[in-house]
């Protein structure tokens, strides 16, 4: 379809008598190209001077706009270095015009017109920097370099800053460059000389975009957001560069990185560098303090340019209230906060941003749309400001003269066009203040004198968190509010008291207290899980990113499952190439995703034996993705695994997806070499060794302390032989193990065996073996007098045991489960859970229908009260200690009145349990 078929929208023109120039100078115009032509030479004297220079090429252009540029953009690459300059001028007549017609006509869309602009730069930029290398490798300035070497720059990048990075240049725009070397690819003695080279390249490269000739000129450049400009050359090297991000990195050049791209020179050089400041740019935990950055940022720019009330004439569009400015802070800065977390959000177009934002949850969807909308119109005034006499301004017509002028050039009057410009000023400001005003938060209630002038509270400016003089600041508008929420909590003291302890361990501030400044209802969520649980209060004193879980949009959903956790821990480590930084991302996952749960739990949205499975789903989903990094990383030094592989197996309370809070996992690990002796690779090993040390190496990963502390501890204690056995057991070894040697207490372990990663067909065949072993015919009366000794024996080692444990004790939960193991056991089917081997035992007879029923609930409630208790405390459980609101916990998740209540139903269904279980064994030899 041809150019004059699409138009949509038209000038008028200002100033008749020009128009008609320009249409002398385009007599091939017809119909609307002809007024499109008019209109645009008799309002803007820069494009009119286009059009009387290059109407000659415009016609062709206009047959096929969208392969003009690009045609122009071939010829270009083909032109002599010493001609490039006029050249390159020229072109860039060439490109104005097209796409100032293509823009002010509606043929193109906003973002086809930015995105030619910046193309366009890409080019000039790469095509001077060539020719400036050339010229000193010609003259022997690059140490052993030559002509050839310089396809890819000879290490020099440029990397095209702001609107050019996000491909958004405007009509008239500056282009923000940074240029670097990569000082790797010299020696020592020849770094200086190097450098040299590409400091007079860069400002050969600049002075040939820049300098004014009768041709005009390409860009406008500026070099001076590299780092450090007063003191460092135009050109510097990419080591000095990330030693200066990382310790001197300030605010804005973290949000000007976000824009940032390789546009010149080595492309692959400049994506490494980009890559080693992701870090720096993108940071691991949610960044809400980048909110008071941008703010402070805002309001800098405001005092420059004006905040009172919108008044049109001589506004600046970029800079000031409702403009391009604001939507592009609102638009990064939430990129900032949440970017680490979620790579989805690391794109460089502000309206792309602002649809991933929506994606993702952090913008609603008619919010993203409105500032969408108001960013292409803002660009689009921003562009016929600038069409006027090609200057660099963003700033209104100052006379009523100029706003007609700039209506002609919209093809409005210039009412309509001030109408719809206020309008859009006002709402852009409108959308945008809330999240940049930290200060607007209404008073908290009157605060109690003994909350407000508790020695506690005295005593909080000394905490380490509250160090800097930007946490104190942030602190001081959060204190009525904290203190107001404590002041209505069931218990204020208690919740005092634990608020205290969480501010005591948090070893810094700025970040927590940002998050609480931008989300108040945190803090009520806060003082909630302290008030209930102190050392929940401690763990997230020292893990506070964890909050960043509970504003992700999804946090109380319905928990997801295991396919869906699983998928997400894999999909993350994917995106990591070092080992160690996967460990940790495993860590950081887990612990939120462990949070996740408690909270769930502690919020009565799961109930205890839903949250078992959470938390199984969890350590599931954690070995899962670990597993395969482990292997990946060992089979680098000693090559892949020998013969089929290895599984892990999960056993006790994850086997039968049964765990708590503080759950340990019992693992075994089951390999199979199928003939194969020794791996290969550069340290080749023996079957044996290898897998004995690859599962010192899962080990390691899951409980080695890292930057986000341990995954998980592990306990292997349960493998064939136990402690005296190999680490690993080979499947003959280990079948052989189990069918010959096995006690009976090792095959009631194996009835809650479950296999949580490794190859699918391995995993097939230990499950098809583990239902052949526990399917076999067992000697009835021996199983039960092997329980009924094992029974004696834990009595004799643990006595009474403490009234308060679930856990350990005669009727209890480890004395329900090794009874239901055993009927498990014996019949022949193997459940897992608990509560079917409660089911088979009536079936067998061992008890009543009746009987097993009181077993299950006497089990459920001791569950309750463990998952609950291991919530809330570390410890031995004493309602004494866990306050009011871990009291209202555990009874709410036992259905007890009180404690009394709770202790008494304790006491009198593990004693009916006990008694059942000791009726249906033999007495136990002595």
């Amino acid at each position: 379809m041809d150019f004059a078929s699409r138009i949509t929208r038209l000038p008028r023109p200002f100033e008749p008598d020009l128009g008609q120039e320009a249409l002398a100078a385009t007599p091939w115009a017809r119909a609307d190209t002809a007024l499109l032509i008019a209109g645009t030479g008799g309002t803007s004297p820069y494009l009119g001077t286009l059009l009387r220079r290059e109407g000659a090429w415009l016609e062709a252009a206009l047959d096929d706009p969208e392969a003009a540029l690009p045609a122009l953009a071939a010829n270009l690459r083909t032109v002599a270095p010493d001609a490039l300059d006029a050249a390159l001028r020229q072109a860039k007549r060439r490109v104005a015009l097209l796409t100032a017609l293509a823009d002010l006509s509606g043929v193109w869309p906003l973002e086809t017109v930015t995105g030619a602009l910046t193309r366009f730069a890409d080019l000039a930029v790469d095509l001077a920097l060539h020719a400036a290398l050339l010229r000193e490798a010609r003259r022997g300035k690059l140490p052993g370099l030559g002509e050839e070497d310089l396809q890819d720059a000879g290490g020099m990048v440029v990397l095209a800053m702001g609107k050019m990075g996000a491909f958004e240049l405007n009509y008239s725009s500056d282009i923000d460059l940074i240029c670097l070397f990569d000082q790797d690819r010299f020696d020592r003695d020849d770094f200086h000389e190097a450098r040299s080279a590409f400091v007079r390249a860069t400002r050969r490269m600049a002075a040939t975009l820049s300098d004014l000739t009768g041709d005009g000129y390409v860009f406008r450049t500026d070099l001076r957001l590299r780092p450090d400009p007063a003191v460092t050359p135009v050109c510097i090297a990419m080591e000095a560069a990330e030693r200066y991000y990382e310790s001197l990195g300030r605010a804005w050049e973290r949000a000007a990185y976000i824009k940032a791209r390789p546009c010149a020179g080595d492309i692959a050089a400049g994506d490494r560098f980009l890559e080693t400041l992701r870090p720096f740019v993108w940071r691991k935990h949610l960044d809400f303090a980048a909110i008071q950055d941008a703010h402070d940022m805002r309001l800098r720019y405001r005092d420059r340019h004006g905040h009172g009330d919108i008044t049109l004439p001589g506004h600046d569009m970029k800079l000031g209230r409702g403009g391009i400015r604001e939507i592009e802070f609102f638009t990064q800065t939430r990129q900032i906060i949440a970017g680490g977390r979620d790579p989805a959000l690391r794109v460089r177009g502000t309206v792309d941003g602002l649809r991933v934002l929506t994606r993702t949850g952090w913008v609603p969807g008619s919010v993203t749309e409105r500032l969408a909308d108001h960013y292409c119109a803002h660009r689009e005034v921003e562009h016929r400001v600038q069409m006027m006499q090609d200057a660099q301004t963003h700033v209104l017509p100052g006379s009523d003269e100029g706003f007609e002028r700039l209506a002609a050039l919209m093809g409005q009057t210039a009412d309509t066009l001030k109408s719809a410009l206020r309008a859009r000023l006002q709402e852009v400001h409108a959308l945008t203040e809330d999240f940049f005003a930290p200060d607007q938060r209404p008073c908290a209630a009157e605060i109690p004198d003994e909350i407000e002038n508790s020695p506690l509270v005295a005593r909080w400016p000394s905490y380490p968190a509250l160090r800097s003089s930007r946490a104190r600041e942030i602190f001081r508008r959060l204190k009525p509010e904290i203190l107001g929420r404590l002041a209505r909590a069931p218990r204020p003291p208690e919740a005092l008291a634990a608020f205290d302890g969480f501010l005591a361990g948090l070893p810094a501030g700025v970040q927590l207290l940002s998050l609480f400044d931008v989300n108040p209802q945190l803090i009520d969520f806060l003082v909630d899980i302290v008030s209930t649980s102190p050392d929940l209060a401690r763990h997230l004193s020292r893990n506070a990113a964890v909050f960043d879980a509970v504003i992700v949009g999804d946090f109380f959903a319905p928990w997801p499952g295991p396919g869906a956790l699983s998928a997400e821990l894999i999909a993350i480590l994917a995106r990591e190439d070092d080992y160690e930084r996967k460990l940790d991302m495993a860590r950081r996952w887990a612990k939120e995703w462990h949070f996740r749960a408690g909270v769930h739990l502690l919020r009565g949205l799961s109930e205890p034996e839903e949250a078992a499975q959470h938390y199984a789903d969890v350590a599931e989903a954690a070995l899962a993705g670990v597993f395969p990094a482990v292997q990946q990383d060992f089979a680098r030094k000693h090559g892949d695994a020998p013969g089929r592989g290895a599984v892990v197996v999960g056993m006790g309370s994850l086997g039968a997806r049964h765990l708590h809070a503080l759950s340990d996992l019992d693992l075994i690990v089951i390999y199979d070499p199928a003939g194969v002796e020794a791996s290969v690779g550069r340290r080749p090993l023996a079957a044996r060794q290898y897998y004995a040390r690859l599962t010192q190496a899962l080990i390691t990963a899951m409980t080695a302390p890292m930057a986000e502390g341990r995954l998980y501890e592990v306990d292997m204690r349960l493998r064939p032989s136990g402690n005296q056995g190999p680490v690993a057991a080979s499947l003959a070894a280990f079948t052989a193990y189990q069918r010959e040697q096995a006690w009976v207490w090792e095959h009631l372990a194996l009835t809650r065996a479950r296999v949580i990663a490794g190859p699918p067909d391995l995993a097939q065949e230990v499950e098809a073996l583990r239902v052949d072993l526990l399917g076999a015919a067992q000697d009835r009366d021996k199983v039960l007098a092997e329980l009924a000794a094992m029974r004696a024996r834990i009595a004799q080692a643990k006595g009474a045991g403490d009234p308060w444990d679930p856990k350990n004790g005669r009727g209890r939960m480890q004395d329900i489960e090794l009874f239901a193991q055993a009927a498990a056991l014996l019949s022949g089917k193997a459940p897992r859970s608990t509560a079917r081997g409660l089911t088979a035992a009536a079936r067998l007879g061992l008890v009543t229908r009746a009987q097993a029923d009181q077993l299950g609930a006497t089990y459920r409630l001791c569950w309750a009260l463990q998952i609950g208790a291991r919530l809330i405390t570390e410890g031995r459980l004493d309602p004494a200690d866990v306050g009011t609101l871990g009291c209202v916990f555990l009874t709410r998740l036992t259905g007890t009145r009180d404690p009394a209540d709770l202790g008494a139903r304790l006491t009198e269904d593990c004693a009916r349990a006990a008694a059942i279980i000791d009726a249906a064994l033999p007495r136990p030899a002595p």
